[in-house]
């Protein structure tokens, strides 16, 4: 779903609250917990309106990061329920200095930017991709619908790929991709084996 308009206008029927600051960061067992309120928090008046982003970070086996995004956390499920099997969190070590907060997977690591707003991705003195300013947010439409958004940031020459069966180019570079579910045969954007995964 594409939400913007050039760089920095939003398509019309559009409204997105992106994550401002780190401002609660706790380590629950072997998760790291970002309370991410879409605008600076100065005074308690600031508490009062817009979204509060949950932000999850945690590790189900060594060298992968699990990013988890809510709005809402806690309320109505509604159905149906598909069981699944989630396997335990594995080895990760946290941190915090008055910079950061990281949670480290094997060679991987994530750092939560404080203050201000940015996750990295890091293995060892190297960057790998980032989530910056308008990287993380909750979007909402005209037609009462509501999105999760996140964007991370590409290096040159580096390629996406991924996202299950597709009918077009293996790299996504410069395409849109839906991930929608639909029978539309082969020689088109339609796809009917997603995989939400780049």
């Amino acid at each position: 779903m594409k939400f913007t308009d050039g760089q920095w206008l939003l398509r019309p029927g559009v409204t997105a609250h992106y994550a401002a600051e780190a401002h609660t960061i706790t380590a629950e067992g072997s998760k790291l917990v970002v309370h991410a309120p879409v605008r600076p928090i100065r005074h308690r008046g600031d508490t009062l309106q817009g979204p509060l982003l949950t932000v999850t970070l945690s590790s189900p086996m060594a060298d992968v990061i699990r990013v988890r995004i809510e709005h809402f956390v806690g309320g109505h499920l509604k159905g149906p329920h598909v069981p699944l099997e989630v396997p335990a969190e594995g080895p990760a070590t946290i941190a915090e200095d008055e910079q950061s907060a990281t949670l480290t997977a094997g060679g991987l690591t994530v750092r939560v930017k404080k203050p201000g707003w940015e996750l990295s991705f890091e293995s060892g003195d190297r960057v790998l991709t980032r989530s910056g300013w308008r990287g993380v947010g909750y979007v909402q439409t005209t037609d009462g619908k509501a999105y999760m958004h996140d964007q991370l940031s590409l290096g040159v020459g580096e390629c996406v790929y991924g996202l299950g069966e597709r009918f077009t180019a293996f790299v996504k570079n410069g395409q849109t991709v839906d991930c929608d579910n639909k029978d539309g045969g082969t020689a088109s954007e339609q796809a009917y084996k997603n995989v939400p995964f780049i």
